[in-house]
């Protein structure tokens, strides 16, 4: 697939274009199954202004806005973070999820044992390699889901009430990480109603109902109920990128 997202911010005077290429590698492969491309442009003449590396702002933006659905719908006493999952988004939620919170335990769990080895090898803290996803899952405050998978790998049966799950892969309309029961039975979050109702086969196949985009729970339109089970479906938007992109144009001219 080869996706296009252009986005404007008039707060932030900032117009982009995502360039995303995205492969699904039958093979473990060395060359990532996403790779990006930010263009920044000025907006007022429509002068390209900078190239940036939309692999790295992506894996970021993506782990800075689930952290803060976690921030906002996590249980109060959260001791336990789950990561499914050992590719590039796996690493990015680690490293701010760790920054942000204080957890007693990290766990992981990769189809490829091996994989799942190196990311608690290289990452900064102890991490538990589990050998079975409900392992992982079992007992665990704050999930996160960041795989290639294309049916469910994570069940509402092994998932303790309260927990707060970040579901960031299954990006297409016939793919699952979430099984019906988890997605029927939690409080259901999206960054995007419309995205998720075109582009999540975990919201589509399974007939859950949205209950709130991220936003209105930040502009206080809609509660957070962090006391409940919750999911948020993170399937990204442009105008993340924009703000990023900016964001770190920004900071490179004042240091030039």
């Amino acid at each position: 697939y080869l996706g296009v997202m252009p986005a404007y911010s008039a707060a932030d005077d900032a117009l982009t274009t995502k360039l995303v290429t995205f492969y699904e590698h039958l093979k473990d492969s060395s060359v990532p199954s996403h790779q990006a491309t930010v263009l920044l442009f000025d907006p007022s003449n429509g002068t390209l202004k900078a190239v940036l590396d939309g692999s790295v702002i992506t894996a970021k933006r993506t782990a800075a806005v689930s952290a803060i659905a976690t921030k906002l719908l996590m249980p109060a006493f959260a001791e336990v973070l789950c990561i499914l999952g050992a590719g590039v988004q796996a690493y990015s939620h680690y490293d701010i999820f760790t920054e942000l919170f204080t957890f007693k335990e990290v766990r992981i769990w990769n189809r490829s044992k091996e994989k799942a080895v190196k990311f608690a090898g290289s990452v900064g803290g102890p991490v538990r390699v589990c050998s079975s996803a409900q392992e992982a899952v079992t007992g665990a405050d704050v999930i996160v889901t960041v795989t290639m998978a294309t049916a469910p790998i994570l069940f509402g049966d092994w998932v303790k009430p309260g927990a707060h799950i970040n579901a960031v892969g299954a990006s297409r309309p016939d793919w699952r990480e979430l099984d019906d029961e988890l997605m029927k039975n939690s409080v259901l979050f999206v960054d995007s109603r419309d995205a998720a109702l075109t582009e999540s086969g975990d919201v589509i196949l399974s007939g859950a109902e949205i209950f709130a985009e991220l936003g209105e729970v930040l502009k206080g339109t809609k509660p957070a109920l962090p006391e409940k089970t919750t999911v948020f479906k993170s399937l990204g938007m442009a105008v993340e990128d924009t703000v990023a992109a900016k964001f770190v144009y920004d900071a490179w001219s004042a240091g030039n």
